[in-house]
């Protein structure tokens, strides 16, 4: 970048233009430098915090415990978030630093654009291995999600694993029959094929199987059948009920946890632009630096 000279003939407001420019002209070594500051700084208090993590954590109490599964992602959460904002603000202080800016709006956005770059890069880190170690607030979130998400999916699966109508069913013939096995298999499969969209005749023919299956009247046979329709249908009713809650309750974690992460985003955004203006420069020489004077490189 060439300096101003001013044993040049310059006006006094192309000297002032000129200045202006140099002064807000965007200063990507000084970010790249904040950045690197970001990223390190993120992954050494990632790791301060799983060292203390492991050596405080007690395996005996945490399974006696229920409050303690519960506490621990949390607080890995809280301290990764942390870790993002105290390795935000750090890398938003040395770019506006190094960039030499000494007007806040200009070291604020340096430190903005520093936040900006950091975020990028550590959300594409994310998709490869390397995104293990920078994974920072964002892992903490997500793995805070995953848990709850799972933890709704391991409560609705024994319901529905329970409300399986048909599995059931055939319990149910098969625990009350004594007959051949071919006999019981053909009762199940009718009584099925009539559960699952038959009309009178697959009726019918169910209640012959199960009757000749168990062999008992063809009336007492109807009678179990339509018995057996009634709880298969309450069954299907609870099944639906118990999946339509369980996804509602895992859309709402979802929802939340977007919110979540958006307000962690904005924090960021603030942090990075309030250590940009930290990171000014307000000394008489970086100053006449800044404004393009003989010696700036």
């Amino acid at each position: 970048m060439s300096a101003i000279r001013p044993d040049v003939g310059y006006g006094a407001g192309t000297l002032e233009a000129q200045g202006a420019v140099l002064a807000n002209k965007v200063s990507w070594g000084a970010i790249l430098a904040g950045v690197t500051i970001a990223l390190a700084s993120q992954v050494t208090l990632v790791l301060v915090g799983a060292g203390i993590g492991a050596a405080a954590l007690d395996v005996g109490a945490t399974a006696a415990s229920d409050g303690g599964s519960s506490s621990l992602p949390l607080g890995a959460a809280a301290w990764s978030f942390g870790s993002v904002l105290v390795s935000t603000f750090l890398g938003a202080f040395v770019a506006a630093r190094m960039s030499g800016r000494t007007a806040p709006a200009s070291a604020g956005l340096h430190g903005l654009t520093t936040w900006a770059a950091t975020t990028l890069l550590v959300l594409y880190l994310l998709t490869t291995s390397v995104g293990s170690i920078l994974g920072g607030a964002f892992s903490g979130i997500t793995s805070l999600v995953g848990g709850v998400g799972r933890t709704v999916a391991q409560t609705a699966a024994p319901a529905l694993a329970d409300a399986n109508p048909l599995d059931a069913i055939e319990a149910q013939v098969r625990s009350t029959g004594s007959d051949p096995e071919a006999l019981q298999a053909n009762a199940v499969n009718a009584i099925r094929s009539y559960l699952t969209g038959g009309g009178v005749d697959a009726s019918q023919q169910a209640a012959q199987a199960l009757a000749q299956a168990r062999n008992i009247p063809v009336d007492q046979a109807t009678q179990q059948v339509t018995q057996i329709e009634q709880q298969y249908r309450a069954a299907v009713e609870t099944a639906k009920r118990t999946a339509t809650e369980a996804a509602a309750a895992t859309a709402s974690v979802v929802s939340k946890a977007a919110l979540l992460a958006a307000a962690a985003l904005v924090l960021g955004a603030i942090v990075g632009w309030l250590g940009g203006r930290s990171g000014r420069v307000t000394t008489t020489t970086d100053s006449r630096l800044s404004a393009g004077t003989p010696g700036r490189l």
